[in-house]
This record gives C-alpha cells, structure tokens and sequence, in this order.
C-alpha cells in the first residue's frame, strides 16, 4: 500500500465534468425519492406541488415539503459527508478500512445522545447539542491520546481511536440494559441511524457547516495524494504532513460528530462508497473527493428510501439497510476487483 497508482493524469475540465454527472444523477435519485412512500404521490403531483398549483393546506404538499423533502436532503447531507470522510480518513491514515467512524467520533457522539435521551431532553436541540458535544469530547481526546513526541503517527491515532470507540461504547450498552421504557426504543432506533427527525434548522445548520468543510479538505487534495505514498516521500516533496494531518482530521470529524448528532449512527457509506469511487476512477483525490462525497450521497438517500418503504407503513433505522446491503456488496466487489488499494 505504500504506492498507490494514480490513473490517466487529471485536469480541471474532467474533473468538473464528472462532478457535474454525479450532481445531476444525486438530483434524479432526490425526484425519484420524493415521489415513493407511503402515501401514494404521483410525478405530476408533485410538480403541481413545486409550481406552486396547489394550496398550501394539500396533504400531497404537506408530504412532499415538510416530511420527504427535508429528510432527503438531510440524507444526501450525511451521505455526502460520511463518504468524504472515509475517503480523507483512508488517506490520512493509508488504511483501506479506516471510515468516519475509526476514530471513536461516532461512538462519542452515540454516547452524547444516549445521555440527552435518558435526561429526556428532545430531538429538536437538546439531544444533537448532547450528541455534538460529545464528538468534540472524542475529537479532543484522540487528538490528544494520538500525538506523540515524533508526530501523528496513523497507527497511534487508530488504536487511540479503538481504545476510545470501546469505551465510549460499553457506557452505551449500560445505558442500554437498563432503560426499560420508551427510552429503551428510542435509543436502540438512533443507534442504528435515524433521519427522521429531519427539520429545515438542521438543515440550515449542516450545509454551511458541510460546504465551509468541503473547500477546506479539497484544498488538501494534491496533499493527500502524496501522503497516501507515505509520510516521508510527501515531507521530501515539500509538505506539511503534520499541519495537514491535523487540520484535515479535525474538520472531518468536526463535520461528523455535526451530521451524527442529527442522524444516528449509520454505517459503511464511509467505507463502502470511496472504495467503488477509487476503483471506477483511480487513487487521486481531486477527483475522488467530489465523487465519493455526491456517490454517498446518492447511497444514503437510496437506502433511507427502501427503510421507509419496505415494511410501510413501519419503517427501518437507514443503517439496518446500509449494512444488509453494504456489507455483501463490499465483499463482492472485494472479490471481484480488488480494493484499488495494492493493485499495480
């Protein structure tokens, strides 16, 4: 793993080009979300809906504007930054199974909001404001349980998170065993991922935070493509791998430990969706940022789809169906093409 083959040399008109396809197929995957549910609504009803034809008291306007549209979005939200998250992760630590959540961030977040929930605080603040504070806990930890003397050393920095994600969990599990009312239910359904409880204020809130972290980390892209060659080639060739290392893992989890506190905890999207982009389009991330990121989003809004579709009108935490469907294809794909990660 130590060099990772980049594919035909990039230029700026390639990389907006496919960026733009994946835009346009993220919006055709959201038309295609908001007219599937539980309630029957047809295409043409919901472009009355977003022509502005029908009154605002219609349920099909009720539906698509105050219940699917903000969940979708917060979706695509999530699954855009658990993928970029991964993506910059792998990198960072050159470590193909590294995902947002190898560094304890969402085990600190799950903790924060299993609190706010047996203090019986609410999903409207309460419990994300619990769930946000308790990813900086960890991101503060890991920061400082992972330096050493020499530097940020990766394989540090993934046992600190380790150690602290089976900590952090086994608090959980206590909280768990002994709630024994609606409590007990309300945690196991965020554990496994909950959108929801989506709301346009989270939404405000998320996508400045999402868009401020995404020029920030593609502005790392060139970095991150020597330091996936390993530390000491990257210093050679002039970078700052100590100060990118830092400021790099600390936007990424600053922005998971935001979209946890919203969403639950929902696995593999940061695992699963930069592998697929790494073997469609190669190991350089000017490229693979942008395509992992709108490809996340894309999975997630799919699979959240399907969790509150297939046992209509009850519906399934997002995460149960990311793993069915994540953990199988990963192994294919594995199989079948190799991780991108060795291949010469």
């Amino acid at each position: 793993m130590s060099n990772i083959p980049l594919k035909r040399p990039l230029n700026p008109g390639r990389v907006i080009f496919i960026s733009l396809l994946m835009f346009l197929l993220l919006l055709v995957t959201m038309g295609a979300s908001l007219v599937l549910g539980t309630a029957e609504i047809g295409i043409h009803q919901a472009l009355d809906v977003f022509s502005g034809s029908l009154q605002a008291d219609d349920s099909a306007k009720l539906i698509l504007l105050r219940v699917r549209l903000p969940r979708i979005i917060l979706a695509g939200l999530v699954g855009f930054s658990l993928s970029m998250g991964g993506t910059i992760f792998q990198a960072l630590l050159r470590n193909p199974l590294a995902d947002p959540f190898i560094l304890g961030i969402s085990s600190g977040a799950a903790f924060g909001a299993v609190t706010g929930i047996v203090l019986g605080l609410t999903f409207a603040l309460g419990v994300p404001l619990m769930s946000f504070a308790g990813a900086l806990v960890t991101i503060y930890l890991v920061m400082v349980l992972g330096s050493r003397k020499m530097g940020m050393e990766s394989s540090t920095i993934l046992l600190t998170g380790v150690i602290i994600n089976a900590f952090f969990t086994a608090i959980i599990m206590f909280f768990v065993s002994t709630a024994f009312d609606s409590r007990l239910h309300t945690m196991l359904f965020w554990l496994y991922g909950d959108l929801s409880q989506s709301r346009y204020g989270s939404l405000a809130i998320i996508g400045p935070a999402l868009v401020l972290a995404s020029i920030v980390l593609y502005g790392y892209s060139k970095e991150l493509n020597l330091i996936t060659a390993g530390d000491e080639t990257a210093v050679q060739l002039g970078v700052e791998v100590e100060r990118a290392k830092k400021i790099c893992l600390v936007v990424v989890s600053l922005v998971i430990g935001l979209v946890v506190s919203f969403s639950g905890l929902i696995g593999f999207v940061g695992l699963i969706i930069p592998h697929m982009g790494r073997m469609i389009f190669g190991s350089d991330h000017r490229l693979l940022i942008p395509v992992s990121a709108f490809g996340g989003a894309i999975f997630l809004i799919v699979a959240d789809t399907l969790a509150r579709t297939l046992v209509s009108p009850s519906e399934l935490p997002v995460g149960v169906i990311t793993a069915f469907a994540g953990a199988p294809f990963f192994i294919y794909l594995l199989r079948r093409r190799g991780s991108g990660w060795n291949r010469a």
